[in-house]
């Protein structure tokens, strides 16, 4: 009974805290939104399997223990880094650039594979989400029991709900449709978003490993 107690307990403390990063309003969960406010909700839910297919890739990387030499080697963070930064700016600045007419819903519609790559670029390209499971994860670790199904139940959850934030997202973005169908709206939409990825691209390129 103890057990199962302790397991619930385990369990209890993770998902908040995980949820709450999963919900950060970062680049990736941006764009589900903007892709659902001007295009479909179903290419901002699927596109958003491309981020769980990099995120899935950077678990596998830390269980291996390989997540330790990459924030260590110097060279590696640079190059991850300034790669993800140089994409984020690209994207922002394609969105920033994008007319009114062209983000109207429905009007312009973005290609699931398009979606999907952008997710996964911009999950990738961000090696702080390494430096997160690194630290995070082994908060929840029994080091007395075998790490590798641990960390498979930890990373399951972590991209469960990571889903859950996608589509949470891009319902938000759905029902903002009605306040975005001005020309201008959707222009300031773009904008901001675009400022935003391009921002966070420049945070990106300026950041430290620690």
């Amino acid at each position: 009974m103890l057990e199962i107690w302790s397991e619930w307990a385990w369990l209890a403390a993770f998902i908040p805290a995980c949820f709450a990063l999963n919900m950060s309003p970062g680049p990736n969960n941006l764009l589900a939104f903007a892709t659902s406010a001007t295009a479909r909700p179903s290419v901002a839910i699927l596109g958003g399997l491309g981020r769980l297919v990099a995120f899935a890739g950077m678990i596998v990387i830390v269980a291996a223990g390989l997540g330790v030499l990459l924030l260590t080697s110097t060279l590696a963070f640079t190059i991850v880094k300034f790669a993800g930064a140089a994409y984020l700016i690209y994207v922002g600045w394609s969105l920033w650039r994008s007319s009114a007419s062209a983000a109207a819903p429905n009007a312009g519609e973005i290609a699931l594979p398009q979606q999907f790559r952008r997710e996964f670029l911009m999950a990738a390209g961000n090696p702080k989400a390494i430096a997160i499971f690194t630290a995070f994860f082994p908060q929840f670790l029994d080091p007395a029991a075998s790490l590798a199904p641990q960390f498979a139940v930890l990373g399951a959850l972590f991209l469960l709900l990571e889903m859950v934030a996608i589509t949470l997202y891009a319902l938000a973005g759905l029902l903002m449709r009605g306040a975005l169908e001005r020309p201008s709206r959707l222009r300031l939409l773009n904008r901001g978003a675009g400022a935003f990825l391009i921002g966070s691209g420049l945070s990106l390129a300026l950041a430290s490993r620690n």
